[in-house]
């Protein structure tokens, strides 16, 4: 039997090819999915800005009735550097009824969906409404140079007439309130990267500085991970939350109503335990330090640190704003701390809602139970460089999740690893989409 019949197979097949990014070599990986394709009759193209990171674009046409529908994942991964793991991650070994390794969640079972399903579109003789484009691309992990951005950027022909596409994330179950909702993902954060350079006055490693860089850095860190910049309610926000409260009980009903009431939405969140921490992300602009530099010698006191801040903006906002929200979190004024924004890659303002009614349609054949909500996605994906060409992306890799399953906390961790019925279930559910697909 062909791997495409057998997602959770090719899946581990995928996994075994180690395209840690940086430095990616997604080479083979590409290739394996260009000679899969090849099983069934469908031809590739490879797009590449350096031989060792390319990129595959394959097509099944369709009707003419509707425009090209694409689905576009990626295959590097995230390190496993610094991280212990139960089972080796590049073996995709089944245990426990899951499949482990990296990329189990991001992204090789999306793209291993996706490519099942292609395939068996084909397969089975299945004319859509438009034509069916598969994207597999590199580099998503780190700048996405070699993959969607290049393309964007130097292969927009391929992208012609595409309005409407998957990618990740979204798709799985949320339980609340005892019932099953699927957030499907319709808009995404936007990347804002700032550097906080903090000054102080230097001196000898022997004596006291006062107010010095040091003292000043200790405050800063401190205050960007136990404060909040203010509660905003983006559009998608409202939606996903408003969907919610439509499908639950009395209680649950006005507990997330009352989400939107601004000033009780930080309140509820802190009662809603754990479950508060994923909804909070989509109120705020959050700050996260990853990078700090400061001094070179060790009787030295610094009179500069440098902080490098990852900083994620809601839809719809803009640096400035943004900026000015992190100088009231910290405290500090510019002659103490200067606020750079280094890197912005914006995402669109608005989100369209035209292929939703389909996605939620195969949903709910593959689980009649659930209930799919639209969904913001508190991260960054490749999205945002398709939307430069006016394409709406929707997070779509449908997973049915045992109760519990922390996605979130799994996804680029230790012991990465996905059920292997939910491999299954998103093959099904995207196939659904497909087949069904009317513009």
């Amino acid at each position: 039997m062909s791997l495409h019949r057998e997602p959770e197979r090719l899946l581990q097949k995928l996994i075994q090819f180690d395209t840690t990014n940086p430095p990616g070599n997604e080479r083979a990986c590409i290739e394996f999915i260009r000679d899969l394709l090849l099983e069934v009759g469908i031809e590739s193209e490879v797009y590449a800005k350096t031989p060792e990171r390319p990129n595959l674009v394959a097509r099944i046409k369709g009707r003419g009735e509707a425009p090209p529908l694409m689905l576009y994942g990626h295959v590097d991964v995230v390190t496993t550097g610094g991280q212990i793991w139960k089972l080796p991650p590049f073996e995709g070994q089944l245990e426990d009824g899951f499949i482990w390794g990296r990329g189990a969640l991001d992204m090789k079972s999306g793209v291993a969906m996706q490519v099942a399903a292609f395939m068996r579109l084909k397969e089975d003789g299945v004319v859509p409404a438009g034509d069916v484009v598969l994207m597999s691309l590199s580099d998503e992990e780190v700048s996405a140079g070699y993959g969607a951005k290049y393309m964007v950027e130097n292969h927009p022909e391929v992208f012609e007439g595409v309005r409407y596409a998957l990618g990740e994330f979204g798709g799985f179950n949320l339980t609340l309130g005892g019932k099953r909702f699927y957030p499907i993902q319709v808009a995404e954060k936007q990347l804002c990267t700032l550097e906080l350079i903090i000054r102080g006055p230097g001196g000898h490693g022997s004596s006291i500085v006062e107010n010095s860089a040091s003292s000043k850095l200790a405050v800063v860190l401190d205050r960007l991970n136990n404060r909040r910049t203010p509660v905003h309610i983006p559009d998608p926000t409202r939606t996903m939350i408003e969907g919610i409260a439509a499908e639950s009980g009395l209680f649950l009903r006005m507990g997330m109503e009352a989400l939107l009431i601004p000033i009780l939405t930080d309140w509820l969140l802190k009662k809603l335990g754990r479950i508060g921490m994923t909804f909070m992300l989509m109120f705020h602009n959050t700050t996260s330090p990853t990078i700090i530099r400061g001094g070179d010698k060790s009787n030295v006191v610094p009179s500069e640190i440098k902080v490098t801040v990852d900083g994620r903006m809601l839809p719809g906002m803009k640096p400035e704003l943004f900026v000015a929200e992190v100088r009231n979190l910290i405290g500090f004024g510019e002659e103490d701390v200067e606020i750079n924004v280094v890197r912005y890659e914006p995402g669109p303002d608005k989100s369209d809602l035209g292929l939703f009614e389909q996605l939620s349609e195969a949903l709910k054949t593959s689980d009649p139970d659930g209930v799919p909500v639209p969904y913001l996605l508190t991260a960054v994906t490749d999205a945002r460089h398709l939307a430069e060409l006016g394409i709406q992306s929707y997070g779509f890799t449908p997973m049915k999740l045992p109760e519990g399953f922390a996605f979130f906390d799994l996804a680029h961790n230790a012991d990465e690893r996905i059920p292997v019925e939910a491999v299954g279930f998103g093959t099904e559910t995207i196939y659904e989409v497909l087949k069904n697909y009317r513009g």
